[in-house]
């Protein structure tokens, strides 16, 4: 079951507002890392081969492979974190959450790899499409389970939404008691 918590606290929108902010700010960045027409005098064909880049970084050497393959994983890893956080949600199943994140990350890779093809100077490469995708899971499983339990747990309304979330339980602001009915003068009660 998806709990959201409504906007109750400030907190929670605060907390969504950084995360669309940061999430905004990353995507500028990377944007314009990768976007941006370089001068080179030559560029390498298109790699469109999976593991051909990486099996290509690796017979440079230990060093300039870790760079190579790190630069890769490390580009869109921090979505792994932003997109859960501009989401603003405690409640969710870790699982659901993994794969949304996932998928945002690869669309936003594939995004990024399809427009590198009216750029001067950047080439597509579909290890670059995997790299990005797998450092968006791993940042995402790395941090954002932990994150949400010590959110949990430091959060009392989020204490009472996981008690309701368990038992069932939903209550709505209209269940409150609300006073009389109102009653117009001169009808009657219907049969």
């Amino acid at each position: 079951m998806d709990v959201r918590h409504s906007s109750d606290g400030p907190a929670v929108i605060h907390f969504r507002a950084a995360g669309l902010a940061l999430l905004l700010a990353h995507l500028l960045f990377v944007g314009w890392l990768t976007l941006r027409p370089l001068d080179v005098p030559w560029m390498t064909a298109a790699n469109l081969r999976p593991f051909a880049g990486i099996r290509a970084d690796l017979a440079l050497g230990p060093a300039e492979a870790a760079r190579r393959i790190g630069e890769g994983l490390l580009l869109l890893a921090p979505l792994g974190i932003l997109l859960p956080m501009a989401g603003g949600r405690l409640m969710v199943s870790p699982w659901a959450s993994l794969t949304r994140t996932v998928a945002a990350g690869a669309l936003i890779s594939t995004a990024i790899e399809l427009a590198q093809t009216g750029v001067p100077g950047q080439v597509v490469d579909v290890d670059s499409l995997l790299l990005n995708t797998t450092g968006v899971a791993l940042a995402h499983v790395l941090v954002v389970p932990l994150s949400r339990a010590r959110l949990r747990r430091g959060n009392r309304a989020g204490a009472a939404d996981l008690h309701r979330a368990r038992t069932g339980v939903r209550t709505f602001r209209s269940d409150a008691p609300q006073g009389s009915s109102p009653t117009i003068t001169g009808v009657g009660i219907a049969p």
